[in-house]
């Protein structure tokens, strides 16, 4: 049940094209990983071994499993504010 302006099933909607939105970010990242040629044995930030089931898992892998689950943790999420309140746009 929706209120306001919005009609029925709005907010579905909105959690629907936030959770494709995701889901298309995640497949554009893994296809230019997959696009980055034979990878490395190597993690070029620490050099450390890149473990042989990372390497078959994630073809094109250039970082180890800590240095890669740092840069994730650097990334900015950007995303599209759909919530329409005023309060919203503003932050």
């Amino acid at each position: 049940m929706a209120g306001g302006w919005s009609r029925d099933g709005a907010v579905q909607d909105q959690i629907d094209d936030t959770v494709m939105d995701a889901v298309l970010a995640a497949r554009a990242r893994l296809a230019a990983a997959a696009s980055a040629g034979e990878g490395e044995t190597h993690c070029v930030e620490c050099g450390e071994d890149i473990p042989e089931k990372r390497r078959l898992a994630m073809p094109g892998a250039r970082t180890c499993v800590a240095c890669q689950s740092g840069r994730d943790a650097r990334t900015p999420t950007v995303g599209i504010n759909r919530r329409g309140s005023k309060d919203s746009q503003l932050r």
